[in-house]
């Protein structure tokens, strides 16, 4: 199958929203929250009902559209990057912030059944993945969630949970069964307000701060059994690619957000430059150019590969593509890409970038968390790896 780069027709609505909520909601607060850590932002409530408005249309029309299509498909996952994109220009903290579209709920778009996707549209849920102590390694979760009657009893605790004290359910990943390995690891929605679930404490952050990340307990939290997304057999064949088949969605969303912020460093870059005396000269080598020019040309094509490989990964999964590959290669293009722009930002603008007169700082600090989240870059590396060299897990470590 071929790509056509030309945005569908379509998705334009879905672009001019973004942009305006972007430009007209985000940016006027966006310094505002930043230092107003952990205050939940007022200003998204609204905005919140416009995106769950807009989601049951989706809704609506890929239900009208579902028997009719052919060839292929610009569906959720490309929407979805869009719509990260152009929010993230704005401001990738509040972005995360909007009442539901937690990662969480990418999770839910990605292997739940028809029943449950109808049963959680409305949700807003985060994503509990990591606990102390396993770091990267996914595979190592502990908490664990045992069949109990109709119920799973879920225990343990998650840390830098995103959303974790605003979003009114919670998509956990816990093991069924400790002795069975990876395969055992499942994932269940929880419903923020379950007995036995409790916020420890939110954690004070680098960047993104108008996004709360919590720490969240669960003490013999009971779930209905149909909140389990996915298959709940045991298959040590197939090892956990049921659960691991979220990431294939959510890290083109992340390497979106960092695309969006890339691009508002870019903007500002150019202008600094530009301001300067030191035109852009696409006709001209970069290399006999001014090196602040020759440095933002050399960025500005990173950024460009950074945003088609997005594409490419988003384009696949809603065509039913396996993408696990460019999933993980935007993610770990996009996110190296943003914290080089920022920080090259903020170099070339010396102390007027280094302060808080202007954004740049914000983003430099903003932007490091889209090269860590949902996988680093280290474990991208290291799954581009295994897919290019056709190796497992167990060969290549």
């Amino acid at each position: 199958m071929s790509i056509n780069l030309e945005l569908p027709e379509k998705l334009n609505s879905t672009v001019e929203r973004s942009r305006l909520a972007a430009e007209h909601i985000f940016r006027p607060i966006t310094r505002k929250y930043d230092l107003a850590e952990h205050e939940y932002p007022k200003e998204l409530d609204e905005l919140g009902k416009l995106a769950k408005a807009a989601r049951a249309s989706e809704r609506s029309e890929g239900k009208s559209s579902a028997d009719a299509s052919e060839g292929t498909v610009n569906g959720a996952n490309l929407r979805a990057v869009l719509n990260a994109h152009e929010l993230s220009w704005g401001d990738v903290g509040l972005m995360l912030s909007i009442p539901g579209q937690g990662l969480g709920n990418a999770a839910i778009a990605a292997v739940a059944n028809t029943e449950q996707l109808e049963r959680f549209a409305d949700v807003w849920a985060a994503m509990a993945i990591t606990e102390p102590g396993i770091g990267s390694d996914s595979a190592a979760v502990t908490t664990t969630a045992i069949l109990d009657g109709d119920d799973y009893v879920i225990n343990g605790e998650k840390i830098f949970v995103t959303a974790g004290s605003r979003a009114d359910h919670v998509v956990v990943w816990a093991t069924l069964d400790k002795d069975q390995g990876r395969a055992a690891i499942k994932s269940f929605v929880v419903p923020m307000d379950t007995d036995g679930v409790t916020v420890e404490r939110l954690e004070h952050k680098l960047g993104i701060k108008s996004s709360d990340t919590a720490v969240i307990r669960f003490t013999d939290a009971r779930v209905p059994a149909d909140n389990l997304l996915g298959s709940p057999d045991i298959d040590v064949k197939k090892g956990f690619g049921g659960v691991m088949q979220t990431f294939d969605n959510t890290r083109p969303v992340v390497a979106a957000m960092a695309v969006g912020v890339g691009r508002a460093a870019l903007e500002e870059m150019r202008r600094m430059i530009e301001e300067s005396g030191h035109p852009i000269d696409y006709d001209k080598p970069a290399a006999i150019q001014h090196v602040a020019v020759s440095e933002f040309i050399r960025l500005e094509s990173d950024w460009e590969a950074s945003w088609l490989l997005t594409l490419r990964a988003a384009w696949l999964a809603d065509n039913k593509t396996p993408n696990s590959l460019e999933a993980s290669m935007s993610k770990a293009k996009a996110g190296r890409t943003v914290t080089e722009v920022t920080n090259k930002a903020v170099e070339i603008g010396a102390t007027g970038a280094y302060a808080e007169t202007s954004l740049l700082e914000k983003w430099a600090r903003d932007s490091k968390i889209l090269d860590i989240f949902e996988g680093t870059q280290q474990i991208q590396q290291l799954i581009i790896a295994r897919r290019v060299l056709g190796k497992s897990s167990a060969d290549l470590k």
